[in-house]
């Protein structure tokens, strides 16, 4: 595997985990304490995250 693989695998990987956290954050958040929290806030922000950088890695990976 070359340097560019794994860059590429771990980007995923880590991106797919902050999806999931950020999901898990906000799942949790609306169920406990309502839809106003910063926990709400943090979890989306983990989604728009990660899922920002796998949009980028897929439009990378399209154009190379």
């Amino acid at each position: 595997m070359t340097g560019r693989q794994v860059h590429r695998t771990s980007t995923t990987v880590l991106s797919s985990a902050m999806v999931a956290i950020g999901i898990a954050l906000a799942v949790e958040a609306v169920a406990g304490e309502g839809v106003f929290s910063a926990r709400l806030l943090l979890g989306v922000l983990f989604v728009v995250g990660g899922s920002g950088r796998l949009y980028v890695q897929a439009r990378r990976d399209r154009g190379a």
